[in-house]
């Protein structure tokens, strides 16, 4: 997928909905976004960036935008400036929780062998 900026400007590779929701969720740092608001309720910019797995100020930027254009997140006070004004998770993102908790679950049982050190986070 190419760097997507907003809901406008996706580009659908089919009508299968896998496709679709991999098409807007299948990148490598969307749903690590998600995850970290399901950890800590909200989040500035600033604290995804200390993330462990070390997201760059440009795609988490645009990961922003494209995850707040199509309604998963959302700023926790929409009238403050964007600056320091934390994200937290909209009604649709929150629908994400069972699709995280089943990927971790999945990745917990196929992938600990080839990678030991793996955790539980739900």
């Amino acid at each position: 997928m190419s760097m997507v900026i907003d809901a406008n400007s996706i580009e659908w590779r089919s009508v299968c909905p896998i496709a679709s929701g991999l098409d807007v969720l299948g990148d490598k740092w969307s749903l690590v976004i998600v995850r970290d608001l399901f950890e800590h309720g909200t989040r500035t910019y600033s604290e995804f960036g200390e993330s462990p797995e070390g997201i760059s100020t440009n795609i988490l930027a645009a990961r922003l935008k494209l995850l707040s254009s199509i309604g998963i997140v959302e700023h926790v006070e929409p009238d403050r400036a964007s600056r320091n004004n934390a994200y937290q998770l909209t009604s649709s993102g929150l629908a994400l929780r069972s699709v995280l908790e089943e990927l971790g679950k999945w990745s917990q049982t196929h992938l600990k062998a080839m990678h030991p050190d793996i955790v539980s986070i739900f």
